[in-house]
C-alpha cells in the first residue's frame, strides 16, 4: 500500500501537475478492496495509517525543501524495509487478554510481558526486528507520575569519552564502550558476509549474525542509559547538564564513533524522562567554556583534549578538569533557576 499511494502521488503530479492528499487515498480504499481482495486481510485502519506515515514523509520532504536542504524524494520499500503496523486504535484493533495478544485479522498471539500497562493504552505499534523478533509497544495515556520525595541534592553533569560522566559531587561513570568491545567480532562477521553471495540462504543466515551483534550491542547501552539515568535521578533532586548538539559534534570524524558509542543523546533523553515522573528538575545549560573556566576563580584558559587536569594560575585550583566543569555546569543551572550556590565560580568576560 505504501509504494501503491507513492506511485499514485507521483503519476498524478508528473501527468496532470495535481496532488492528491492523504484523506484522499484513505477514501479510495473501499474500492480497492475489492480489487485486491488480500487487502480484507489487513484491519482497515492499519491501511490508513499507512497514508498517514506517506503524508508524514512528504511534509518531511517539502519542509526540508524550503530550509534550503537537497533531501531525497521518498523512496519505495523493499521487501523486508517496511517492519511496522500500527493499530491507532488499542480497543478495536488489538487488545491484550492476560499474557495474549489478540490482534484483529490475525488471532492471538502468545506475549512475554515487559510490564503491565499503566494508565489507558491508546495506540499499539507492532514493530519486526532485523533479527526476527516481534515487539508490541503500547502509547498509554493518562498515566499517574510516580512522584520520588524531595531531595536537597544538586548535581551537575560533564559528559565525556575519558570518562562517561562526572557529577559535581566528585561521583564518575566509567565509559563501558560497548561498541569498542564488540568492534573485532563484528568486524569478523561482516568479513563473512561480504564473501556469501547475494540472494542466498547463507547470506540471509550470516546477515542475521551481523544484526544480531548490532542489537545486543543496542541492548547493552539502553540498559546502561536506564540504570545510570535512574540512579542519579533517585539521588539527586536538582540535576544540571550540558546542551550539547551531538549531530553537529559527530561530523569530527576523529571522534565521532566514540561519540555515537557513548550514546549521550540517548542518556539525556532517558534522564529528562525520568526526571519529569519524579517531579524532579532538570535544566539545560550553555556548555561553552565550561571545561575551560577555573570553577574557584572564573579565570579562562584553553586546554586541549590531552589535558586532564585544570590548574589555574589566578587561585591555584588543582582539580581534574572533569569534575571542574560539572562544578561550573551546576553554577550555570542554578544561574538560570535564580539561585546561587555558596561556593558558584565568578563568571566573568575575558580571558
Amino acid at each position: 500500500m505504501y509504494n501503491y499511494w507513492l506511485n499514485e502521488r507521483k503519476t498524478l503530479y508528473q501527468e496532470t501537475g495535481k496532488s492528491i492528499g492523504m484523506y484522499d487515498q484513505q477514501a479510495a480504499l473501499p474500492t480497492l478492496k475489492l480489487e485486491r481482495v488480500g487487502l480484507n486481510n489487513v484491519h482497515s485502519q492499519v491501511l490508513q495509517q499507512v497514508a498517514v506515515r506517506l503524508e508524514l514523509a512528504m511534509k518531511a520532504f517539502f519542509r526540508r525543501i524550503k530550509a534550503g536542504e537537497k533531501p531525497g524524494y521518498p523512496r519505495f520499500k523493499g521487501y523486508g524495509r517496511y517492519d511496522s503496523i500500527t493499530f491507532p486504535q488499542v480497543s478495536s484493533g488489538c487488545k491484550l487478554d492476560g499474557d495474549k495478544l489478540v490482534i484483529s485479522k490475525v488471532g492471538h498471539i502468545k506475549v512475554k510481558l515487559h510490564r503491565p500497562i499503566a494508565g489507558k493504552a491508546k495506540t499499539c505499534t507492532i514493530t519486526r526486528s532485523a533479527t526476527g523478533k516481534w515487539y508490541a509497544c503500547f502509547s498509554c495515556d493518562k498515566v499517574e507520575p510516580n512522584v520520588l520525595p524531595e531531595n536537597p541534592n544538586q548535581v551537575g553533569i560533564d559528559v565525556g569519552l575519558y570518562t562517561f560522566a562526572s557529577m559535581s559531587d566528585g561521583v564518575t561513570i566509567e565509559n563501558p564502550r560497548f561498541f569498542r568491545k564488540e568492534e573485532k567480532e563484528l568486524a569478523k562477521a561482516q568479513r563473512k558476509l561480504s564473501k556469501a553471495e547475494k540472494g542466498t540462504p547463507q547470506r540471509r543466515k550470516k546477515r542475521k549474525v551481523v544484526a544480531r551483534i548490532h542489537e545486543r550491542i543496542g541492548f547493552k547501552r539502553i540498559n546502561f542509559s536506564h540504570q545510570e539515568s535512574r540512579k542519579v535521578v533517585n539521588t539527586s533532586g536538582l540535576i544540571a547538564v550540558e546542551d550539547l548538539q551531538v549531530n553537529q559534534m559527530v561530523h569530527n570524524h576523529c571522534l565521532a564513533k566514540s561519540m555515537q558509542d557513548a550514546a549521550w543523546s540517548n542518556f539525556f533523553s532517558m534522564l529528562f524522562g525520568k526526571a519529569a515522573e519524579a517531579g524532579r528538575i532538570a535544566i539545560k545549560v550553555n556548555p561553552a567554556y565550561t571545561s575551560q573556566t577555573c570553577s574557584g576563580c572564573g579565570h579562562r584558559q584553553k586546554l586541549t583534549l590531552a589535558d586532564r587536569i585544570f590548574d589555574c594560575p589566578c587561585c591555584g585550583l588543582h582539580l581534574d578538569r572533569d569534575l571542574n566543569a560539572s562544578l561550573n555546569i551546576l553554577a550555570l543551572g542554578l544561574q538560570r533557576l535564580g539561585e546561587s550556590p555558596v561556593d558558584a565560580p565568578a563568571f566573568r568576560r575575558g580571558e
